[in-house]
């Protein structure tokens, strides 16, 4: 499949969590690594690439490796399955929401230099919540997530370092350089369009039923990959101040369609190439 040229480079580990995500999440559920890379190859990585992705991730505490003879699998940590548990709420719930009229959440922290790795998890995750960045150490959201950010400092275990601020913003000034500081709303919109442009046709029936399972696969993965970085990008402001609305719902109905019927065939690829073994014993 041809990148769109709004679409951001492809990151290997980036596309192995997304296809556990959507592929391989009932507890112990293992996936051959000589599957994952030939799953890999067929989105466009080469072999030490694929192996070198999940490598990394077992490093990370991501993935978890096990081996039986010659064969090599692997499984989802504890931590993962937790992470794509909060990730799927998030994803499955964007754009599906009215957004607040005027609720906003401010966070500012000052979280030191030797709590680096924390900081960095801690924005990452912020973003995936529709934060956008003012300055360093303050961030805003438009719309009230004062639990989830409280749950996130207690889980980093940097609640000493942080507060968060609940209010309305003043009715009588329009948050425009806000905006335009936290977040790149036009780079959105462009991402949108290359989404709508890409996966767009595979509403039509026809379309969908020219693709074999494995295009399917490919199809399904790359749809949703490309769909979970919106969450990061687009804050959903209300409609009072931004006009992104019609846009990213036409965004959320191509995927809930696209992904929703291309589901029996994606995975039937899937578990023959990646969980061949799994699959001869049923």
């Amino acid at each position: 499949m041809t990148e769109p040229r709004s679409a951001p480079a492809l990151q290997p580990q980036d596309l192995v969590l997304t296809i556990f995500g959507a592929y391989v999440r009932e507890p112990g559920e293992t996936v051959w690594s000589g599957g994952m890379v030939e799953i890999l190859g067929e989105l466009g990585f080469s072999t030490e690439a694929a192996r070198a992705a999940l490598a990394r991730l077992a490093t990370r505490g991501l993935l978890a490796r096990h081996k039986s003879g010659r064969l090599v699998s692997y499984t989802l940590t504890t931590r993962a399955d937790e992470l794509m548990t909060e990730g799927d709420r998030r994803i499955f719930s964007f754009g599906r929401t009215a957004p607040a009229t005027d609720i906003w959440t401010v966070l500012w922290h000052a979280i030191p230099e030797t709590r680096r790795v924390e900081r960095s998890r801690f924005a990452s995750r912020l973003r995936f919540l529709g934060f956008g960045s003012v300055q360093d150490a303050t961030w805003v959201a438009a719309r009230n997530r004062e639990q989830e950010v409280l749950l996130l400092l207690r889980e980093l275990e940097i609640e000493a370092y942080a507060s968060v601020l609940v209010g309305r913003l003043s009715r009588g000034l329009p948050p425009v350089a806000l905006i335009a500081q936290a977040w790149d709303l036009e780079a959105v919109g462009r991402n949108y369009d290359a989404f709508i442009s890409e996966f767009g046709p595979y509403r039509k029936a026809k379309r969908r039923k020219g693709l074999d399972p494995q295009r399917a696969f490919v199809t399904r993965t790359l749809l949703l990959h490309r769909f979970r970085g919106f969450p990061f990008a687009d804050p959903e402001l209300p409609e009072t101040v931004s006009d992104g609305h019609a846009q990213r719902a036409e965004v959320v109905a191509t995927f809930d369609e696209v992904y929703s019927a291309l589901a029996a065939p994606a995975e039937e690829h899937f578990r023959a190439v990646a969980q061949p073994v799994a699959r001869a014993r049923r």
